[in-house]
């Protein structure tokens, strides 16, 4: 059995519908490090730790795949630095709200469709490699953001 590749599984579960589901490509980040302050231990709450996270950021037709311009696409480099003034700034204490953090920061952002964060405290204990949590959001549709239903049921003359 091999190990948990949080790409692989991104790719391989992405939703892929016509209509409500278009297909998506993805950008993705792989093994992302960086140093942040989380945890519920009392060990925890003052020094910064290491965590990992992969990230998969789902996009409609990247437009830069026939353009070859970095503005028509996710620029991961732009990616990586939000998510490291994200990891000096965060103030919370559970891996589950850093992660929800950011899939929002690359949804709002970055334009994200769909996104899966995968997180990690790779030093967390000696007898395990890491320990972590995997999330998966979407884009709220304009219904589910608010005002979608300006308009609906509306019949022009």
């Amino acid at each position: 059995m091999g190990r948990f590749d949080p790409i692989r599984e991104a790719v391989r579960d992405m939703p892929r519908a016509a209509g409500e589901n278009p297909p998506m490509d993805i950008v993705f980040i792989e093994g992302l490090t960086g140093q942040t302050v989380i945890g519920i231990d009392k060990t925890e709450l003052h020094d910064a730790q290491p965590v990992r996270m992969s990230l998969a950021i789902g996009v409609p037709s990247l437009r830069a795949c026939t353009t070859d311009r970095i503005e028509d696409t996710v620029n991961y480099a732009a990616v990586r630095e939000a998510i490291h003034a994200l990891l000096a700034s965060h103030r919370v204490q559970l891996l589950e709200a850093l992660a929800e953090r950011i899939a929002q920061l690359i949804i709002a952002q970055f334009g994200a469709h769909w996104v899966r964060v995968s997180l990690a405290k790779p030093a967390k204990f000696d007898d395990v490699d890491a320990v972590g949590v995997v999330i998966e959001r979407r884009r709220a549709s304009p219904v589910e953001g608010g005002l979608g239903w300006i308009g609906l049921g509306y019949v022009p003359q």
